[in-house]
């Protein structure tokens, strides 16, 4: 089945899409009754697969524990949800690390402007060494992050205004950034003016001109329609994101050790199948998000990767991350500073 196919069954299959996962099994309580929330649309692959996940797990705990999904910001935005996955508000949150930076800086380190060639690179650093590092970072602070982090995709620059072909189309250019100190940092590096809003908000930031422009994947550009609110796509794989999928400690620690398992499981295996939907989705929007008007072009990178490193930008943050987690990402990259 494609994705598109699968998003059309996944929509005509729920008429509660937007509020609480399929029930599946005995009609009876749950003795844990669990909130994932995240800032994507209900019919982005991400949501797709967590509701997939969330099916099988109510079967195979044999109903008793049940995870509702509440998408597309409905429990606020990124920094309120979480806070309220601090609290235990919400049991379950995707993140971005460049988000959950607020909180702990180091998560954004794969953010780095320019640092992945392609998914392969990716990957392996956050599966690997880099990942297990943030990972044991993100357990110190309190909150639970399960294994697999799953896919944001490769971001790209988009425009109302022109096409963004050099760093020069950037000086002074207003653009929207998520509410993150690197994302901040990288733009100003590039001497653009970027503005933190966070994603609920943006489409109407771009249609009133608050903002000029934005950077995103093309998964989320198509789900959001930000085409709607854009003209211009420069294709240069700026940035890789992902999301750590998070359980508030006290939540999960409640949870006895099979639900754990069957949880944790299930939610990892949901989060490859992800992977692999969003990679699939961006070879084949670039053709869609024409028809809808979106006007392509394919900048060389090398200007702006030199942009980066003339500013300072490396350098500055090879210090403020540290020297261990500084090597454990160039043991994927190559040296970057």
């Amino acid at each position: 089945m494609t994705i598109l196919s699968t998003r059309r069954a996944f929509i005509a299959g729920s008429a509660a899409i937007g509020t609480f996962a399929i029930l599946t099994g005995k009609a009876k309580a749950a003795e844990f009754t669990y909130k994932f929330a995240n800032n994507l649309p209900a019919d982005h692959p991400m949501n797709i697969r967590a509701t997939e996940a969330a099916n099988r797990i109510r079967e195979e705990s044999s109903g008793q524990l049940e995870i509702n999904i509440f998408p597309n910001n409905q429990l606020g935005g990124d920094t309120d949800m979480l806070s309220q996955l601090r609290s235990g508000g919400i049991d379950f949150f995707t993140v971005s690390g460049l988000i959950l930076a607020n909180l702990l800086p180091v998560t954004s380190i794969y953010g780095l402007g320019f640092a992945f060639k392609d998914y392969d690179t990716a990957w392996a650093a956050i599966d690997g060494d880099l990942g297990k590092y943030l990972r044991d970072t993100i357990t110190k602070a309190g909150l639970h992050p399960l294994e697999k982090s799953w896919d944001n995709g490769f971001r790209q620059f988009f425009s109302g205004t022109k096409p963004i072909a050099t760093p020069q189309d950037l000086q002074g250019f207003k653009i929207r950034v998520p509410v993150s100190p690197m994302w901040i940092s990288l733009f100003t590096a590039l001497g653009a003016a970027p503005t933190g809003i966070n994603w609920s908000e943006t489409y109407s930031a771009l249609q009133t001109k608050v903002v000029d422009g934005l950077e995103n994947s093309l998964a989320n550009i198509e789900t959001a329609k930000m085409y709607e609110v854009q003209k211009y796509c420069s294709l240069v794989n700026y940035m890789w994101d992902s999301f750590f999928f998070l359980a508030n400690r006290r939540s999960w620690e409640k949870l006895p050790p099979k639900l754990r398992e069957i949880a944790e499981r299930n939610i990892n295996e949901a989060g490859l199948r992800q992977r692999a939907d969003l990679a699939l989705l961006n070879v084949s929007l670039q053709g869609k998000l024409e028809e809808k008007g979106l006007v392509f072009s394919r900048p060389d990178v090398e200007p702006f990767k030199v942009a980066l490193q003339k500013s300072g930008f490396y350098a500055s943050w090879k210090e403020k991350f540290g020297q261990e987690p500084w090597a454990l990402l160039e043991k994927y990259t190559g040296p970057l500073a």
